[in-house]
């Protein structure tokens, strides 16, 4: 396929060549038969130019159907029966000006016309196959190309790291160490004994019984019980108050 358009791309220069070459011998026909003077030239030569733009339009812009390809195909005929007409007559009188005969005058700018009709069907042709096998080549290759696999666009997309995006990070400021907090230590308390408990419950039921009752009915003996009424009498005793050191009963018993 791709030695078919570059054979068809070659063969397109080609009958450009010689298209061109037809529409140089035309031109010059129409110069030669016009007035000395540029404007004459100019008005003269411009049948031929404006075929050529035309064939090159419809030649290299693909046509779609409907009226508007009909229409861009009737103005490019219009262009070239007008062309064909003016450089008929110029190319004739300029025949007979520079000694043709009848006949061949009249008979020779029918070769250059035709050359030129042959050469731009060529040309429209040629670029309509160009096209065709240009869109095949292209959708074939789509086709033939491999569909990425998942994992291959996985790893052909490029991972920023927040590092690339805002440069290396910065170590943080170590915090200053907290002050040392200072625990007081806790007051131990020695529980109280069980017969001290006793003692206390049998010293609040009998407040004015002698010692030896309270101990009797706390079940301990007369010094513990002596004791531990000892140690009552100072925790409860006020601050303002001084406390006695023995009650009466106390000290009868």
């Amino acid at each position: 396929m791709a030695q078919d358009l570059k054979r068809l791309k070659r063969i397109g220069w080609g009958v450009r060549s010689v298209f061109a070459l037809g529409i140089a011998a035309s031109l010059a026909g129409n110069v030669l038969h016009a007035a000395d003077n540029g404007i004459s030239q100019a008005i003269s030569a411009w049948s031929p130019v404006a075929l050529l733009l035309a064939v090159e339009l419809i030649s290299r812009i693909p046509a779609r159907r409907g009226a508007l390809s009909a229409v861009r195909l009737g103005a490019t005929a219009v262009i070239a029966g007008i062309a064909a007409w003016v450089s008929y007559w110029h190319m004739v009188g300029v025949a007979v000006r520079y000694g043709e005969a009848d006949s061949s005058a009249y008979l020779l700018p029918f070769s250059v016309d035709g050359l030129i009709v042959v050469a731009s069907i060529s040309l429209v042709e040629i670029g309509g196959r160009i096209r065709t096998l240009t869109e095949t080549a292209i959708v074939a290759e789509a086709v033939s190309e491999p569909t990425p696999a998942p994992a291959d666009l996985v790893e052909s997309k490029p991972v920023y790291t927040n590092e690339d995006i805002w440069g290396p990070e910065q170590p943080a400021a170590e915090p200053a160490p907290a002050p040392p907090v200072k625990k007081t230590p806790a007051k131990r308390v020695t529980p109280r004994p069980v017969s001290a408990e006793k003692v206390a419950k049998a010293a609040a039921k009998m407040p004015d019984a002698p010692v030896s009752e309270i101990a009797a009915k706390a079940g301990v003996s007369v010094s513990t019980a002596r004791r531990h009424l000892a140690a009552l009498r100072v925790t409860d005793a006020s601050p303002s108050a001084p406390v006695p050191a023995e009650t009466p009963a106390l000290a009868a018993a």
